[in-house]
């Protein structure tokens, strides 16, 4: 019998599986630095991880509390200016995998991080804003993105696009001029998404186990695609676990 783990374990196991060793990534700050540290102290150790403070290859022993933690610095290959990271690391295409995060995401991938409700001068919601994310999203190889699925965060359309996905659908990202791959997938607490080639649409590909279809449907706030060969996938393994447990009260420590 496998062990319990919780909608946020599964999920977060699923987003780590999804780097490779060999690949540089450009982490966010929350559910998406977890995952990666999880995949660079598993299956991925030469998983090169870049922080928008200027932290290249940073090797954090604990999951750092923010991109300023000074963590980051200590177990850097190497630290620089954050003009430099975006000027001559991001935007010419040097970083092969951006890591995001959302709190609202719609059927192209297009991110909001910045209000919810109301008018942008007046929103029922002010958000932490866009940060590095706009230019992750619009300059990486190909963009992964981490986020509990609901209706409020699955929207059709969202209250305000803080990082371009796909647009308005195909041919949006050469119009606008954006240079990376956009949002291929979006690993959520039910399962994982990944945009069709075609229609540049969030597919449902994979589930994760135990979920449903229709429970997925029921969380998405647009009539949701459904890949033609559906997948489960695997839960997470004793080691994952365990290695992901122990991650996470580091920084409740640090906390």
């Amino acid at each position: 019998m496998s062990e319990q783990y919780t909608a946020d374990e599964m999920m977060t196991v699923a987003a780590a599986r999804q780097l490779r060793a060999g690949t540089a990534c450009f982490v966010g700050i929350g559910l998406p630095s977890t995952a990666a540290n999880l995949a660079r102290a598993t299956h991925a150790p030469g998983l090169v991880l870049i922080y928008e403070s200027g932290c290249l290859g940073a090797k954090p022993d604990r999951l750092p509390l923010s991109i300023g933690d000074g963590v980051l610095a200590d177990t850097a290959d190497a630290v620089i200016s954050v003009p430099e990271v975006f000027n001559y690391w991001l935007q010419p295409g040097r970083i092969d995998v951006g890591f995001l995060g959302a709190a609202q995401l719609d059927r192209y991938g297009n991110i909001n991080t910045t209000v919810i409700g109301g008018e942008y001068t007046d929103p029922k919601v002010r958000l932490p804003g866009a940060g590095g994310a706009p230019e992750i999203a619009a300059s990486c190889g190909e963009v992964v993105v981490i986020v509990r699925q609901s209706r409020r965060t699955f929207t059709e359309r969202v209250d305000f696009v803080t990082s371009v996905g796909y647009g308005g659908g195909p041919g949006d990202r050469a119009r606008l001029g954006l240079r990376g791959g956009g949002p291929r997938t979006v690993i959520t607490d039910l399962g994982v998404l990944e945009a069709d080639p075609d229609s540049c649409e969030l597919t449902l590909t994979r589930l994760h186990p135990g979920v449903t279809v229709e429970r997925v449907r029921e969380a998405t706030g647009w009539p949701l695609a459904v890949a033609d060969e559906l997948s489960t996938g695997e839960p997470p393994t004793a080691e994952e676990l365990a290695v992901l447990r122990a991650l996470e009260a580091t920084m409740r420590t640090a906390a």
